[in-house]
């Protein structure tokens, strides 16, 4: 991965199974039109993507809508705006990765490595906007809030803040044991079994906060994830977003 001078800088974005989603409103499907544009290359790296108008007219939505398609693009790394000059595609690399779906845990030990894990916080919380829609909630759902320092041995690998619809997994808080395997417990508990994962990934630099959490020099390089995995019907399960030091991940 080469690094560039603006903030978004080579997003990949991994597709593990193929499949459709569920319904949803107008700025979702404006969304996944725009983002099936990007993946397909229809819209190439660097190119500027279409104004607001444009969206509107071509999509059949309003302006507020092809607003927030844009918006959240760049919030996934997909896009990024200029002031005065527009939304261009960010410079990306397209994977279609169709190995197993793994959990962190199942992941390690295949590894060969003990998967281990530093509980920072494990809740019930009101999510963010970002969440909200990613997970397509209702404005008062809440959501169960997981962020971990993962290990494999005793070697930090990644911090991942996850968030998980509460309804989902109303009484997660009391049966799971947040060092372990969450993959597992949705399902062997509830029955939720993960089959697709959407990942963006960009390259950026530990904060000092994150690089004492991974035990690593300040602003050392890190990949900052956005992932997104939905059950077989295409209901979103997870969104999760994964920390790591840049080694890690190669």
């Amino acid at each position: 991965m080469t690094a560039g001078t603006a903030s978004y800088i080579c997003p990949v974005i991994y597709t593990t199974v193929r499949g459709m989603r569920g319904g949803c409103s107008h700025c979702g499907q404006a969304k996944r039109g725009l983002s099936e544009q990007i993946r397909s290359g229809q819209l190439k790296p660097g190119e500027l993507m279409p104004s607001e108008q444009e969206i509107a007219a071509r999509l059949g939505v309003s302006r507020m809508t092809a607003r927030q398609a844009l918006k959240s693009l760049c919030s996934r790394g997909l896009a990024f705006s200029q002031r005065g000059k527009g939304t261009f595609v960010s410079r990306m690399k397209l994977e279609k990765n169709f190995r197993q779906l793994l959990s962190f845990s199942e992941e390690m030990k295949d590894r060969g490595s003990q998967p281990r894990s530093k509980v920072l916080a494990f809740e019930r919380i009101r999510p963010e906007g970002d969440v909200v829609e990613a997970l397509r909630l209702n404005p008062s759902e809440e959501v169960i809030f997981l962020r971990r320092v993962r290990m494999a041995d005793s070697a930090p690998l990644c911090i991942e803040a996850t968030h998980l619809p509460a309804r989902l997994c109303p009484d997660l808080l009391e049966t799971f044991e947040p060092s372990g395997s969450l993959y597992r417990a949705l399902a062997e508990q509830y029955g939720l079994q993960v089959h697709m994962a959407d990942e963006v990934a960009e390259a950026s630099v530990a904060t000092a906060a994150e690089a004492k959490l991974l035990r690593v020099r300040g602003k050392s390089p890190v990949f900052r994830f956005t992932r997104t995995a939905y059950l077989h019907n295409g209901e979103p399960v997870e969104f999760v977003r994964p920390i790591g030091g840049i080694a890690a991940r190669l």
